[in-house]
């Protein structure tokens, strides 16, 4: 039967013969695209007296929404912290390579950095859709320099800031704009913090905790004003402690306001976290997990030497040491190597691994109703994997933009 185009000229692809990740089930149905949405059939059938125009045999591949990394600082040898002349063409590269890695949309971090590479690099980023040319922009996740001390990590001591009398000024005379900035991982114990995460949160902009030594009061105060995001929950925090839980305690407190879901990030490589640590945090609060890659710019590159920022790093194997220390700076893992550890780690299902790093970034960001589902109407990227949960394709907004060369494997 012809498809009726009275509604829209545009080709109907149908794609069948795969297991759609939808309502948190896989569910054997075909996927309907159109202009770049997903489409409900039924509409189609019965409302339009329409039909596929393309019809695409997936082998029973799963179908999954695409992947969303909101805290990746670079890869393939580019560093989003390192303000460079051709600072555009490195996160075009980044974001094409990532599709083959399942990531659709992706937020470019940056760490603690002086004024002046905010100044130079924040202009520079835009949020984008994806397509063919990489994995679409969401927006800049900024962590750091409003953070603890004691608790930096890998983020450079001379560059960190407190807020003085301005706050939210001191702020915004750092970074220069806020423009195209989502996320703003700080320190909740700063002094005027709260006013900081009031102001932010009232842009929209989501709070992160993170690089932090506040206890759970400080940390429940910060989430009463706005916060609702954890930067790798674990890493760089005060270690969990029965009578003052920290940062840590977010995940069963009784002080969240109603209505209202902590998220937290989770480096899923083996490194970071144990997989204890991982069961624990996801046996706590399942629905808030969030898979981060937390990548450098070595990810994708030989071991060796690298840059974070304004650190030098050194790779060896899954490891990334601040060069001559034991200090973990970030990671080099791939967000499906990710989502595999994650579910082996775990022991849960396919459909939880694939939502923590699709449903559940898109709900932190509040953008869940176009992006981390297929639900009907919803931007149609997506990825087709295999039952060990490798990437096979990636698609956005409904065109192939990856495949895996069969010949090569």
């Amino acid at each position: 039967m012809p498809s009726n185009k009275s509604v829209s000229d545009a080709p109907i692809v149908q794609f069948t013969n795969c297991r759609i990740l939808r309502d948190h089930q896989l569910q054997r149905e075909d996927l309907w695209v159109r202009e770049g949405k997903i489409l409900n059939p039924e509409k189609l059938f019965f409302d339009e007296k329409g039909s596929a125009d393309v019809q695409l045999d997936c082998k029973d591949s799963i179908i999954a929404p695409g992947f969303i990394d909101v805290q990746i600082n670079g890869g393939f040898g580019v560093d989003f912290s390192l303000a460079t002349d051709d600072f555009k063409s490195g996160i075009d590269l980044v974001s094409q390579k990532i599709l083959s890695h399942g990531v659709t949309s992706f937020c470019p971090t940056l760490v603690t950095s002086p004024s002046s590479v905010y100044h130079q690099v924040l202009p520079q980023i835009s949020v984008r859709n994806g397509g063919p040319h990489g994995a679409g922009i969401l927006g800049v996740h900024l962590e750091g320099p409003f953070i603890s001390r004691e608790k930096k990590g890998a983020h450079p001591e001379h560059c960190l800031r407190t807020f003085e009398e301005g706050a939210f000024q001191d702020l915004l005379a750092t970074y220069g704009s806020l423009d195209c900035v989502q996320i703003v991982t700080l320190a909740p114990e700063m002094r005027r913090s709260s006013e900081v995460i009031r102001e932010l949160t009232k842009r929209g902009i989501c709070v992160s905790l993170g690089h932090s030594v506040a206890n759970l009061s400080q940390a429940e105060e910060a989430v009463q004003h706005g916060a609702t995001f954890i930067t790798h929950l674990f890493n760089a925090m005060l270690p969990f402690h029965h009578r003052d839980p920290g940062i840590v305690g977010l995940l069963t407190s009784d002080r969240i306001p109603a209505g209202r879901r902590v998220f937290y990030g989770m480096i899923s490589d083996g490194i970071h976290t144990n997989p204890a640590a991982l069961r624990i945090a996801h046996r706590a609060h399942p629905k808030g997990l969030v898979l981060v890659t937390d990548a450098i710019a070595g990810m994708g590159l030989a071991p060796g030497r690298h840059t974070l920022g304004q650190q030098v790093v050194e790779i060896d194997g899954l490891n990334t040491y601040i060069a001559g220390t034991k200090t973990l700076s970030g990671s080099v893992a791939t967000m499906d190597t990710c989502v595999r550890h994650f579910q082996e780690a775990i022991g849960c299902s396919v459909e939880t691994a694939l939502e923590a790093a699709s449903l559940h970034p898109a709900q932190l960001l509040g953008i869940e109703h176009k992006k981390g589902t297929l639900n009907y109407d919803s931007d149609a990227d997506f990825l087709m994997l295999n039952d060990s949960l490798y990437v096979q394709a990636t698609y956005i907004a409904g065109e192939e933009v990856w495949r895996q060369d069969v010949s090569g494997m």
